[in-house]
């Protein structure tokens, strides 16, 4: 986005990619990163749906065990990339803390 320019009634702060907060207190990060998570448990529970179709449909003993074993694997994807993606990112506050210390510290050197 160019400096100025709006999303759904949010401006944008030049340089920053974050939003100005519109009563909401999500940025487009946030939102993003919501709207990602929702498609991709909306995909899983799809998923599960349909192995749960497939499973009454194939009684055979091997196939639920595979079917079983693919949805455990899919979970277990979904919960890393969350993890690896959903981390919260470093207090602002905390981080002007320690460079505040760090330039008195130089300073006082």
């Amino acid at each position: 986005m160019t400096e100025g320019a709006t999303c759904a009634g949010e401006s944008v702060e030049a340089g920053s990619g974050m939003t100005s907060e519109s009563g909401h207190g999500e940025t487009l990060d946030e939102r993003a990163v919501l709207l990602v998570a929702g498609a991709a448990d909306l995909a899983v529970s799809a998923i599960g749906s349909a192995l749960g179709a497939v499973r009454g449909l194939l009684r055979r003993s091997d196939t639920a065990e595979l079917a079983a074993e693919a949805e455990h694997e899919l979970k277990a994807r979904g919960r890393l990339v969350l993890d690896r993606y959903a981390a919260p990112p470093p207090a602002h506050l905390e981080i002007l803390a320690r460079q505040a210390v760090a330039r008195r510290s130089t300073e006082d050197v």
